[in-house]
């Protein structure tokens, strides 16, 4: 059969795609620029030897193999889906990528659909050309995920040995510590911002708020901590060039100035997510007295309690007027805070950020009464709901809306479905690794299943995907049909409406420094 992926006299416009991973740092054969150099050549000399047309290269330096977010492989998908390139080249499979759904995803599925020639020249890969070591490729997707797994677990125990033993495994010291140079697991005080942090705590143990201390910071242009973490000037991640009373706090409440080694306090959901979770303090790794401290603990737990007295008591048990939690500013999207002044006797708006830190000005002051406020906005609330009860038909969108609440129903039931099954998959696919790599099944056996598993993976995904983008998403859950109908007429004419029924009725209502107002309804659950 003729393939359409060479096709008769076609032009091949080609990319290159170069990777180095974390791991890669430590070998002392080759530095980082030496091994995107080789790989470099190596493709460069492929592409002029084939008499490719070459377009562009992708380089993704210090990115692992199982996060497929990098910035030079999206913008070559970029490419790809904007007909640019139609050849991608690698030195190897490991360089695409580590995990083997995604990994089989790109050259099973994508590279095809989009009519991509992938070629990998260290496995002899062509997807162009029918042959023997085109088969190999799904057996070495999988050993090159077994190997990140595997690494993962090696790299993660030997980590928290050195926890435990007090050694800094983190990216970033604290600010106000660096590595000692003779030992990196072990951290010595900065000279440049240390005596930052002594002078922090100092004006605490002093009875100087944390107002005053963020003002003295951002006064003398002291550099933040947020700042210093930044790896270089291009870097995506967001940092705060200003300080904050919360960033002070940060400061004030952190164990590691007393000479205790602080370790474990977020961890990694999986080794192929890059997302974390907070764990509680009762599995923090605590080691004490591990490197010098920066403030005595008599001076650091009285400094605690100057913090919490400072904090200010807010009563959560009071009624919430009707508005509370409804209201936002426009300038930072923070809520408006609802407060009320007792010796004035009366309620007040502004903006929750600026009145936290008014003396930095971080937002506009939304200062206002609130019960004129609230009393303008049920008129308008009220004639808004009349009008647009006036010009609707109750009875034909009920029957709509009940039929798009039952198809989602139904989406949700199947998506559910399919999740399971995408787990089931996944889990065959660990044990047919796990017998492949200990001599269970043959090699045979391994990859027709393999095979076959992860073409019903593909498949689940598409649906599962399929399913996701189907019809818009109802936004009112609260209640059934009929009684959100009630609701909308009830709001037309009663005399207090409670904050439950505008919840039903009001998706949120912004307002900008200069008092103008905008109200976000909930129609939009009968288009």
């Amino acid at each position: 059969m003729y393939n359409t992926l060479i096709g008769q006299n076609r032009v091949f416009k080609a990319a290159i795609y170069i990777r180095l991973s974390e791991a890669d740092e430590g070998k002392a054969y080759e530095s980082d620029s030496e091994s995107v150099l080789n790989q470099r050549n190596m493709l460069m000399k492929f592409v002029k030897d084939n008499n490719f047309i070459f377009v562009d290269e992708y380089v993704d330096d210090g990115y692992s193999g199982t996060d497929f977010e990098r910035p030079g492989f999206m913008r070559m998908i970029e490419d790809i889906k904007n007909k640019e390139i139609n050849l991608v080249i690698v030195k190897d499979l490991s360089r695409l990528g580590r995990d083997h759904i995604m990994t089989g995803y790109y050259i099973e599925t994508f590279f095809p659909e989009n009519g991509i020639r992938f070629i990998s020249l260290q496995e002899g890969y062509d997807n162009a050309v029918n042959q023997a070591s085109n088969d190999s490729s799904t057996f070495i997707i999988a050993c090159n995920d077994y190997y990140s797994k595997q690494n993962s677990i090696k790299i993660r125990n030997v980590l928290n040995d050195k926890r435990r033993n007090g050694k800094f495994i983190g990216s970033m010291p604290s600010y106000g510590y660096k590595r000692d140079p003779e030992d990196k697991g072990h951290l010595i005080p900065d000279p440049e911002y240390a005596p930052i942090v002594k002078k922090i705590f100092e004006m605490a143990s002093n009875g100087v708020g944390v107002s005053d201390i963020t003002s003295y910071l951002n006064n003398n242009h002291i550099k933040t901590p947020s700042s210093l973490k930044r790896k270089n000037p291009n870097a995506k991640s967001k940092y705060n060039p200003i300080w904050t009373i919360s960033s002070v706090k940060k400061i004030l409440k952190n164990q590691m100035y007393t000479g205790d080694m602080v370790q474990s306090v977020q961890t990694k959901v999986s080794y192929k997510s890059k997302k974390k979770k907070t764990l509680p303090k009762s599995n923090w790794d605590i080691v004490k007295n591990t490197h010098e401290a920066l403030v005595d603990r008599i001076t650091f737990e009285r400094v605690q309690d100057n913090v919490k007295r400072t904090n200010r008591t807010i009563n959560t048990n009071r009624e919430k007027r009707l508005f509370e939690n409804l209201i936002f500013c426009r300038e930072c999207g923070n809520t408006l805070t609802v407060s009320y002044r007792k010796n004035h006797n009366y309620w007040t708006v502004n903006c929750n950020r600026y009145s936290r830190d008014p003396r930095r000005r971080m937002c506009e002051p939304h200062f206002m009464p609130y019960d004129k406020l609230e009393e303008a906005l049920l008129d308008t609330i009220k004639k808004t709901c009349k009008e647009y009860i006036e010009q609707i038909n109750i009875s034909e969108l009920s029957k709509e809306i009940a039929n798009k609440k039952k198809n989602t129903s139904q989406n949700k039931e199947k998506i559910t479905k399919l999740q399971n099954q995408e787990k089931e998959y996944l889990n065959k696919l660990d044990v047919l690794y796990e017998d492949k790599f200990r001599g269970r099944v043959s090699e045979e056996t391994y990859k027709r299943s393999a095979n076959e598993t992860e073409n019903l993976l593909t498949k689940i995904r598409t649906q599962i995907e399929k399913l996701k983008n189907e019809g818009k998403v109802i936004q009112n859950k609260k209640s059934d049909l009929k009684e959100y109908e009630e609701k909308i007429k009830m709001l037309i004419d009663i005399e207090h409406p409670t904050r439950e029924l505008l919840q039903t009725i009001v998706e949120k209502i912004i307002i900008d420094k200069d008092k103008n107002v905008e109200i976000i309804y909930k129609f939009s659950i009968l288009n």
